[in-house]
């Protein structure tokens, strides 16, 4: 689910994504889940965006703020 799937690839993957937020893998995994299936609906929790843009950064990954925000256009297409 987005924005939290594209985020996760973009920076490596659930394992990066996991050590960069200081997070098991599995709760990085949650970020993509449903809702109704444990997850957070594509979200990831504010408190992990300033790490993931420090990190982005540090990659040269193109990433903004912006880009953690809920895109329902993005769920309708998919």
């Amino acid at each position: 689910m987005e924005p939290a799937q594209s985020i996760i690839k973009n920076l490596g993957g659930p394992s990066a994504v996991a050590e960069i937020a200081g997070v098991h893998r599995t709760r990085v995994s949650n970020w993509s889940r449903a809702k109704e299936k444990g997850g957070t609906g594509g979200i990831i929790p504010f408190k992990h965006v300033p790490a993931l843009l420090a990190a982005a950064k540090e990659k040269n990954v193109a990433l903004s703020a912006d880009d953690f925000l809920p895109n329902d256009n993005a769920e309708t297409a998919a």
